[in-house]
């Protein structure tokens, strides 16, 4: 674990704040990407839980850089806040925080279904469960797509010796590889049948046309990618607002 980010966990957990790692972080400590920036956390919408959040933002001098203010009405909506740290060992660090997602359910749901890691020192990190991770990375954004194929054969990697109901349904209506959709509906015939009105794609996978399955699951991209079009529309509107009002205000004061 990267020395920053190392930091920014252990002062989360000194100041017991019920988070949870998302994003590129939480794919680098499952194997699916090498790098990431930022520092994303999905955290409960609680009193409580935002004092200890803003007490461990002071520690890590953590000055909120864009629009949205922090307010938790304006998380509820889906906006993100996003901070950069000045404390000594995460200069430039950025943060984002949320407390919704799109297409999941709440954080407590969410909550109960994480994966818990335990560091060399003793500490817990808890990040999203790999399905929902997937769920989360199903963005516009070109860069995330490569990251859930890495996810989903990873988790096929580590766990496919030992299927379960659960982990047969996510690798059969998630796994975006050819050749792994291939060898899985000929492993699972039969959960294959019962999913086939879910992703009809399967169907193709069955038969073995790797070229028109390639072809399906572009598609299936570009679907995800316009209802994340849709559904960020209105808030970049709304950030629209809030930055011409942030620059009404200023101009007001000078």
């Amino acid at each position: 674990m990267q020395t920053p980010i190392r930091q920014v966990l252990l002062t989360m957990q000194k100041h017991q704040v019920q988070a949870l790692l998302m994003g590129g972080q939480a794919c680098v400590f499952y194997g699916a990407a090498q790098f990431s920036k930022d520092v994303d956390f999905l955290v409960l919408a609680d009193a409580a839980n935002f004092l200890g959040l803003h007490a461990a933002l002071d520690d890590l001098q953590a000055v909120r850089i864009a629009v949205p203010r922090f307010d938790p009405e304006v998380l509820q909506r889906g906006h993100a806040v996003h901070f950069r740290c000045r404390a000594v060992g995460v200069e430039g660090l950025r943060i984002d925080v949320m407390t919704r997602l799109r297409d999941l359910p709440s954080f407590e749901v969410l909550w109960d279904r994480r994966t818990t890691l335990i560091t060399d020192s003793g500490g817990e990190v808890h990040l999203l469960s790999v399905p929902d991770l997937v769920n989360a990375k199903k963005t516009q954004r070109e860069k995330d797509w490569p990251m859930i194929s890495a996810l989903l054969e990873g988790h096929y990697k580590a766990q496919g010796h030992a299927p379960t109901p659960e982990r047969i349904f996510f690798w059969l209506t998630e796994s975006r590889t050819p050749e792994r959709l291939v060898e899985l509906v000929s492993r699972f015939p039969m959960e294959t049948a019962r999913l086939h009105a879910n992703r009809p794609l399967l169907a193709l996978a069955r038969v073995g046309d790797l070229p028109a399955l390639r072809t399906a699951l572009d598609a299936e991209v570009r679907a995800e990618q316009d209802k994340d079009r849709l559904y960020w529309e209105p808030l970049k509107r709304e950030l629209e607002a809030f930055r011409r009002a942030q620059r009404e205000h200023e101009q007001s004061n000078d």
